[in-house]
């Protein structure tokens, strides 16, 4: 099995533009709108200033690096995509700029792998073209997230039309979104547990779909709605998908979408890492620099240590899917190793820094903030380390051995 992660000139030449256009077009424009604070005190500006990014964007070739050519698309393998991801995640904005930010880039691929033709022209195409939003309502406040057999939120059937009451919550993008991808039970008592969902879009705003608060969390409010559903009708051409293969959709959306996170977690990580060692370079303290002085060495060793897993995992899992491979194990584990690394890169750089890191002077304290979803957003840590042993004894008990479950590497 030859593993080989060298990209070629086509690749290499796409992520270095990537990098030069951050780094010379949106950090230089996001440092501009952060220091006189656009968002807050002049909407408009705001919101031209980010349309000019996209347009510059897309002028370069550097749009929806994720989505085939047909679509406007770069049209990149996975593989690809994540070097494209890692180099745009530098910046808040970076995915943004290149339309490829979540939700709406899960929303694209499943859209793609679903929709009809007519559901992809209304639907698909504008997220495609940036002039729409859209966000995906699976959670709701009163079951589990990880588990979405347990999903209250209904729909009957009333001539052609199927209505819908039920309540969801942190649904991103859900205050600016033009329509939805909406997660309800349909099925009573199906054959299996996995066929009672099925999946709807939802045209936005819409009589029946009421947002009670955008949730306050730790980094502030930024659009995570409450979603209050009272008998909101759909036409039966809104199904996205078969009856009863809402759980099918959502988990064929979020195997993809969590490596995508991944992959933007890596150039947050890299970040915090790259300032770690800046500031040990920097700073003097009884004696010497920091970084001469072993406790601060270890912290960066460990952080790089972790980082360079980290990339391997996430190369690994975005190759499987190249191929065509069973994925879910190898994304499974990059998720909650990546995750939890971030933290905790994070935290060590934050200490390095002293008080310092712990201020908003630097960009530190609010990716630590936004760290902390990490580890639960796309599964729960102890819901994918459940899946991952449960995987681990199934291979034990079908090969005698826990190699399939461990990458199925040739070492």
């Amino acid at each position: 099995m030859a593993i080989d992660f060298t990209l070629s000139p086509e690749h290499e030449e796409i992520r270095q533009r990537v990098r030069t256009f951050v780094e010379d077009v949106i950090i230089p424009e996001a440092d501009r709108i952060a220091e006189e604070k656009l968002d807050e005190t002049d909407r408009a500006a705001y919101v031209e200033a980010l349309k000019g990014l996209r347009k510059k964007a897309h002028a370069e070739g550097l749009w929806m690096p994720h989505m085939p050519e047909a679509w406007g698309g770069m049209g990149l393998g996975h593989v690809a995509l994540a070097m494209v991801q890692a180099e745009a995640a530098k910046t808040r904005l970076g995915p943004w700029v290149l339309n490829c930010q979540a939700p709406d880039e899960g929303n694209m691929h499943t859209l793609l792998h679903w929709a009809t033709p007519e559901q992809a022209e209304k639907y698909l195409k504008p997220l495609c073209e940036g002039r729409a939003w859209s966000c995906f309502a699976m959670t709701e406040p009163e079951v589990a997230g990880s588990d979405p057999t347990l999903i209250r939120t209904n729909a009957y059937q009333d001539g052609e039309e199927w209505v819908i009451n039920g309540h969801k919550w942190f649904i991103s993008n859900a205050n600016r979104a033009q329509f939805a991808i909406l997660i309800a039970r349909t099925e009573d008592d199906p054959d299996l547990p996995q066929a009672a969902n099925t999946a709807f879009i939802i045209d936005l705003p819409q009589e029946g779909w009421n947002e009670v608060r955008q949730i306050e969390t730790m980094h502030g409010s930024t659009g995570h709605s409450e979603i209050l559903i009272e008998d909101l009708r759909v036409h039966e051409t809104q199904m996205l998908g078969g009856r009863g293969q809402g759980h099918m959709l959502g988990q064929y959306r979020l195997g993809p979408a969590r490596l995508a996170h991944c992959m933007r977690w890596i150039a947050q990580a890299e970040t915090a890492l790259d300032m770690m060692v800046a500031r040990s370079l920097d700073r003097y303290s009884h004696g010497s620099i920091l970084a001469e002085k072993q406790g601060v060495q270890w912290m960066i060793a460990d952080s790089a240590m972790e980082l360079y897993q980290s990339k391997l995992m996430v190369l690994h899992a975005a190759s499987k899917i190249d191929a065509g491979e069973d994925f879910k194990s190898e994304v499974s584990m990059a998720k909650h190793f990546v995750a939890n690394s971030l933290g905790r890169i994070i935290d060590r750089s934050i200490q390095v820094h002293g008080a310092l890191g712990y201020s908003t002077d630097t960009p530190l304290a609010h990716m630590s903030q936004h760290a902390r979803w990490a580890r639960f957003a796309d599964g729960a840590d102890e819901i994918h380390q459940m899946r991952i042993a449960q995987r681990t004894i199934a291979a034990y008990k079908d090969h005698g051995t826990t190699k399939a479950a461990t990458g199925n590497l040739p070492v």
